[in-house]
């Protein structure tokens, strides 16, 4: 556990630190959900009715998903170039531990996803976003989201390891950035056609959303926030374990 830990350590520096190199992924990840947000404020806004004084209010915690699911896309990428081009094979020869080269990159986009949703933040407060949640609230808020991250982090692991070209290792966030979508996150569910509501009621960004929105406005969450951390948990879970043996597979 102790050289997991120092070599994760060691990879992770050296992964932030190519990351520090192209601040402008940090951007560019901001950028679409920060456009979402603008477009249904101020161009759909007024013709949804959701109950709540402020749509933005409403809005927010499905853009913050938005977000997090355009952030990990780059994880896959960035795994995919040191596949393909040979790190690690170089790392292979080297005295360490198998697992810190996936939790490196791991941790670099949980590091690179926070500050983009720290981004995407500070412009909802700037478009009128106000919470009076308290510490308690928001550090549940925090630990959502970072759970949220994790999770799809490792899918975007098991992407960038079986992919056969770049763009196929960026492709597989395209489903999850348009999720949100087909959740409450823009519309109360209720409004939906039958078969529509059935999967946006069922489905994990349904609850993540909700249980976020709930916390922020001071709001009862009920049983949605069991839910999403269930629905964390198990996409954590099983993506680990797949991207595990996809690295077994990819390293031989």
């Amino acid at each position: 556990m102790t050289a997991l830990v120092a070599d994760t350590r060691t990879l992770t520096g050296r992964s932030l630190r190519h990351l520090l190199r192209s601040p402008d992924t940090i951007v560019t990840t901001a950028v679409m959900p920060i456009a979402f947000m603008l477009l249904f404020v101020y161009v759909f806004g007024g013709a949804i009715t959701t109950g709540t004084d402020s749509y933005v209010e409403y809005l927010l915690s499905g853009i913050l998903l938005i977000t997090i699911a355009s952030g990990v896309s780059y994880t896959a990428y960035r795994l995919f170039l040191d596949v393909s081009g040979g790190i690690f094979e170089r790392l292979r020869s080297m005295p360490i531990t198998r697992a810190s080269v996936l939790w490196a990159h791991v941790l670099t986009s949980l590091v690179s996803n926070l500050v983009s949703l720290a981004v995407v933040m500070i412009v909802a407060f700037a478009m009128g976003f106000r919470s009076g949640a308290d510490v308690i609230a928001w550090l549940a808020v925090v630990g959502i989201l970072v759970l949220f991250t994790v999770a799809l982090t490792w899918l975007a692991v098991v992407a960038g390891l079986l992919a056969k070209t770049q763009d196929g290792a960026i492709a597989f966030s395209f489903p999850l950035i348009f999720l949100p979508f087909i959740s409450s996150a823009f519309v109360p569910t209720a409004t939906m056609p039958g078969p529509v509501r059935w999967f946006a009621e069922n489905q994990p960004v349904t609850a993540i959303v909700n249980t976020v929105r709930g916390l922020l406005a001071q709001e009862p969450v009920g049983g949605d926030i069991w839910v999403a951390l269930a629905w964390c948990a198990a996409i954590l879970a099983g993506a680990v374990v797949a991207a595990m043996a996809a690295y077994r597979r990819r390293t031989g």
